[in-house]
C-alpha cells in the first residue's frame, strides 16, 4: 500500500509534541496539529507487504486495517480511511493518543528503517472525522428487547457497550465514579487524553445511540449504598464485568505508613477530578508543589506522575527504576517483530529534562525504607543499587544512599481486580486473582456472566481492553441470540 517507492524516498517524520516550556504551563493536550502534507507523505511510506505484521498478533491487538487506511490517506481519501478505521476500532481517538503503538514495533519497514508513523495517521484520521462532521450517532434500527448490564466504563466496557448496542440490545453501563470513562477519565491525565473534548465527546455519541450510563453506582452486594450485582443478574439477560485491574502493587518496606507516600492512582485520580471540577481551586488533590518528589516505577503511569508533578511545580523530580537502562537498539534476544524493549524518552522525561537539565530516571535501584520525622512525615528514601544476576536482583555492597523526598508516588503496576463485584456472584478466579474466563469465550463460571479486559487478563493496554470488549460483546450476543453478526 502507499506509494510503491515511498519507503525509499521519504524518511520517517513523526509529529512533535508542543514545546515543553509551553505545555508545562497547562493541562491541555501535549499534541500539535495535523500537517496533511506530512501525513500524506508518511502514508506513502507504507509498503505493499506480503504479510502486514502491523496488524498481526505481534502488532495491533484489534487488527486495524492499517495498510488500507494508510493507502487511503496517501490518496487523499480521508472519509474512506475513517470508515476503514471504524471497522475495527470503536475509539481511535483514544488509541491514537495513548496507545504505545505495537503496530509500529512490528512494521515490516522497521526491519531496516524507522517504522511508518501509524499512530500519527490514526489520530489524524479520527480527528478529521470529527472536525468534518463525519462521525455521527448511529442508533440501531431494531431492538431485541434483551437487556445487558455492563459493570465498569473503562475502554473494555465502553467498547462492549457500543457493540452490544449496535446489535440492538438494551445496554446499561454502571460506573462507581462520578464520571464515565474509567481509566480513560481518571487514570490518564488530561494532557494525554482530553476529558471534555475527547472522552466526553465519544460518550455523548454513545448516549445518543441509546446506551444508558449510570454514575455514582458502585456494584457489589447491595449494602452500603451499592447496587446489588445479584439483582443485575436477575434483571438482565446477561452481565458483563469490565471492572479493570485496580489493586495497586504496594511497596511494604519500613516507613510505608508515613504521610507523603501514595499510590500513583491516588495522585492521578485526585488531580484529574480536581482539575475537571474546579481547575484545582478546590485544593482537593495531592499537590507536588515545592516538594521533592520521587516516583517509584517506570511505565506510562510513572511518566504520568512525572508530568503531573512538574505541572504542579515540584521542587525536584527523581524516577526510580529497578531494572537496568534498556539498550538504544534491539538486543539479540529481542528480534523484530516482537515489541522492541529499547530506551525511550516519553513526554514526562522530556519535560523533566527541560526543567532539571537531565533525565529524571535512576536505573538499577531498590528502595530499602522510607525515612520520616517525629511527626510521621516523609522526609526521604533510603536505597541500594542492585545488579541483575542470573535473573535475580542482588544488592551491591556499600551502595546505600539517602534521597530527600516530601512525596513518593508508587507506580509499580497492578495486581488484579477488586472482588466486591465478583465475590457475591461466586465466580472463579485464576491464580493471579483475575476473573476466570477463557479468552475467546469470556464466560465466567456463572451462567450469563461474562468478563473482559484487565479484570480478566490482568493489567494491559487500552487497545487490548478495546479488543476484549469487542470480542466479549460478540460472545454475549451469541449467548443471547444463538448467533452474531458482530465482527
Amino acid at each position: 500500500m502507499g506509494k510503491p517507492t515511498g519507503f525509499m524516498e521519504f524518511p520517517r517524520n513523526a509529529a512533535t509534541y508542543r514545546d515543553p516550556a509551553q505545555r508545562l504551563l497547562d493541562f491541555d493536550e501535549i499534541y500539535t496539529g495535523h500537517d496533511e502534507q506530512r501525513l500524506t507523505t508518511q502514508g506513502a511510506r507504507c509498503m505493499d507487504c506480503g504479510v502486514p505484521f502491523c496488524q498481526s498478533e505481534d502488532g495491533c491487538p484489534i487488527h486495524n486495517l492499517i495498510p488500507e487506511w494508510n493507502d487511503l490517506v496517501y490518496r487523499g481519501q480521508w472519509r474512506e480511511a475513517l470508515n476503514r478505521l471504524h471497522m475495527t476500532n470503536n475509539f481511535p481517538e483514544f488509541t491514537g493518543r495513548v496507545c504505545p503503538a505495537p503496530c509500529e514495533g512490528s512494521c515490516v519497514l522497521g526491519i531496516t528503517d524507522p517504522a511508518v508513523t501509524i499512530k500519527n495517521i490514526e489520530m489524524a484520521i479520527i480527528d478529521r472525522g470529527f472536525a468534518e462532521g463525519w462521525v455521527q450517532p448511529e442508533p440501531p434500527g431494531i431492538r431485541t428487547r434483551k437487556s445487558v448490564a455492563v459493570v465498569g466504563s473503562g475502554p473494555a466496557g465502553l467498547a462492549a457497550a457500543a457493540q452490544l448496542n449496535k446489535a440492538g440490545h438494551t445496554v446499561t453501563v454502571y460506573e462507581r465514579e462520578d464520571r464515565i470513562g474509567g481509566l480513560l477519565t481518571y487514570g490518564i491525565p488530561n494532557m494525554k487524553l482530553a476529558k471534555n473534548e475527547v472522552v466526553e465527546r465519544r460518550i455523548q455519541l454513545l448516549r445518543d445511540e441509546g446506551i444508558e450510563f449510570k454514575v455514582n453506582c458502585p456494584v457489589a452486594d447491595g449494602t452500603e449504598g451499592s447496587v446489588s450485582v445479584a439483582d443485575l443478574k436477575a434483571n438482565n439477560a446477561a452481565v458483563l464485568l469490565t471492572t479493570g485491574a485496580t489493586v495497586p502493587r504496594d511497596l511494604p518496606i519500613p516507613g510505608r505508613e508515613l504521610k507523603g507516600v501514595h499510590y500513583a492512582m491516588e495522585f492521578l485520580t485526585a488531580n484529574t477530578k480536581s482539575w475537571l471540577d474546579s481547575e484545582h481551586a478546590d485544593d482537593r488533590y495531592i499537590s507536588a508543589k515545592d516538594k521533592d518528589v520521587i516516583v517509584i516505577g517506570g511505565g506510562d503511569t510513572g511518566t504520568d506522575c512525572i508530568g503531573t508533578s512538574l505541572r504542579h511545580g515540584c521542587k525536584t523530580l527523581i524516577n526510580f527504576e529497578l531494572f537496568p537502562q534498556p539498550p538504544m537498539n534491539r538486543a539479540a534476544n529481542n528480534p523484530w517483530p516482537a515489541w522492541p524493549h529499547i530506551f525511550r524518552v516519553d513526554y514526562g522525561h522530556e519535560e523533566a529534562s527541560h526543567i532539571q537539565g537531565e533525565d529524571p530516571r535512576v536505573y538499577s535501584i531498590s528502595s530499602l525504607n522510607f525515612i520520616g520525622d517525629n511527626a510521621g512525615n516523609l522526609t526521604g528514601v533510603r536505597t541500594v543499587d542492585v545488579a541483575l544476576v542470573d535473573g535475580q536482583f542482588q544488592n551491591i555492597p556499600d551502595s546505600q544512599r539517602d534521597w530527600p523526598a516530601d512525596l513518593v508516588l508508587l507506580a509499580m503496576g497492578f495486581l488484579g481486580p477488586e472482588h466486591a463485584v465478583s465475590d457475591p456472584l461466586g465466580i472463579d478466579y485464576d491464580g493471579r486473582s483475575n476473573y476466570l474466563a477463557d479468552y475467546g469465550t469470556y464466560k465466567t463460571s456463572v451462567d450469563g456472566v461474562f468478563a473482559a479486559g484487565d479484570c480478566r487478563r490482568g493489567q494491559s493496554l487500552v487497545v487490548r481492553a478495546i479488543n476484549e470488549g469487542r470480542e466479549a460483546a460478540r460472545e454475549v450476543d451469541c449467548y443471547l441470540m444463538g448467533s452474531s453478526e458482530l465482527p
